[in-house]
């Protein structure tokens, strides 16, 4: 198998381990960390798709969790 085999395949293991995360915050996470490895992946094998779409899946676990982690705004009393 070639190395960049092993690079789409770890991708796969990250991101289907992503489902087995016990809280919100370590799925995203971990769902980060598999799209920053596909992407990778789709530059070594220059498939546009495959970077983008994961830089969709990057931006929006990047983006849901910084909205979790933000305090709720208290409305005036």
């Amino acid at each position: 198998m070639a190395a960049i085999e092993y690079l789409g395949w770890a991708a796969t293991a990250v991101f289907v381990s992503s489902y087995f995360a016990g809280r919100a915050d370590t799925l995203k996470r971990v769902q980060m960390l598999g799209a920053l490895l596909w992407m990778a992946y789709g530059l070594v094998i220059g498939a546009t798709p495959v970077v983008g779409a994961n830089l969709l899946v990057f931006g929006a676990a990047a983006w849901s969790g910084a909205r979790a982690a933000r305090p709720a705004a208290h409305p005036p009393s």
